[in-house]
């Protein structure tokens, strides 16, 4: 009996949902309703505050939502453990990413991972905008930079830094920046955002003090939303740019770009495999999430 509603309630926290809980449990939601409600009178607590259009945890049911996650969590861990021994990896896994970092970086490596893992299947959508991996029953994201739904299990996989570059005959034409307020002298060459990252006092400390990060506002004669044609266009010495070290690795290796203001270079950027809690315990999703925080760099 102490079992009775733990399940129901934990998916409706997952999912803040009392319809979508009960779809995946294959209940209906009247059922999912009625446990809950036995379950809150069992332990004499409000575990959920319930609106037409909202289902949220009251400061008691986090508490109590924690602990039922984690026993859960280990339950399907001791099945899928023995499952594992009589089983090998296989299905589809469904997953999203950048569109960018997803065909240069993401993508040849899954390929790779394919050929090793022949029953295991995927599907990738690439998109620059962040999807509801719920809703689109996705089992896995590609995101990059800082997390901000703390529902979703998350591994760090690798890291990208930011360069500001330009061609050496556009430096030699209208001379090279030392500060950032000498930007405002030079045309920069804008992606989606017209603001670019830095570490305000040029000081670059791993990023600990939050007050050192400065989006500084720039303008230019060229707004693309193509990282590739921003390339193209420093090259051409049309300006400067600030993009991803996977845009212009080459480029400063061949000298073809020059990196400017290295010294107000913001920290790091993570990038991350993110997942549900339903999804991590999955050998196939464990077995490609550890394939990628080892191959890539």
């Amino acid at each position: 009996m102490r079992w009775d509603g733990i399940s129901e309630f934990v998916y409706v926290a997952d999912y803040e949902s009392f319809t979508r809980a009960a779809k995946e449990l294959g209940i209906s939601t009247a059922q999912v309703s009625r446990q809950i409600s036995a379950l809150e009178k069992r332990l004499n607590i409000k575990l959920l505050y319930r609106t037409t259009r909202k289902v949220s945890l009251t400061e008691e049911g986090r508490v109590f939502y924690q602990h039922c996650r984690g026993v859960l969590d280990g339950l399907d861990a001791a099945e899928q453990a023995v499952s594992n021994l009589q089983s090998k990896p296989q299905g589809r896994i469904k997953l999203t990413a950048p569109v960018t970092y997803g065909e240069q970086q993401l993508l040849p490596l899954i390929n790779d991972f394919m050929v090793q893992y022949r029953d295991i299947e995927v599907t990738a959508f690439l998109s620059n905008q962040k999807i509801d991996l719920i809703d689109g029953g996705y089992d896995l994201a590609i995101r990059i930079g800082k997390l901000s739904d703390s529902t979703m299990m998350a591994k760090k996989l690798s890291r990208r830094t930011n360069f500001v570059c330009a061609a050496p005959a556009y430096l030699e034409k209208y001379g090279m920046p030392h500060s950032l307020s000498d930007l405002s002298q030079h045309n920069c060459l804008l992606g989606t955002r017209d603001y670019w990252h830095f570490i305000e006092d040029g000081k670059i400390d791993s990023g600990k003090d939050a007050d050192k990060e400065k989006n500084l506002r720039v303008s230019g004669s060229v707004q693309y939303n193509s990282g590739h044609s921003l390339v193209d266009a420093a090259l051409k010495g049309l300006g400067i740019v600030q993009l991803p070290d996977y845009y212009v690795q080459k480029y400063l290796a061949s000298g073809e770009l020059v990196s400017l203001l290295n010294n107000y270079r913001e920290p790091e950027e993570s990038i991350w495999a993110v997942y549900p809690h339903n999804r991590h315990l999955s050998p196939k999703i464990r077995l490609l999430v550890d394939y990628l925080a080892e191959h890539l760099v």
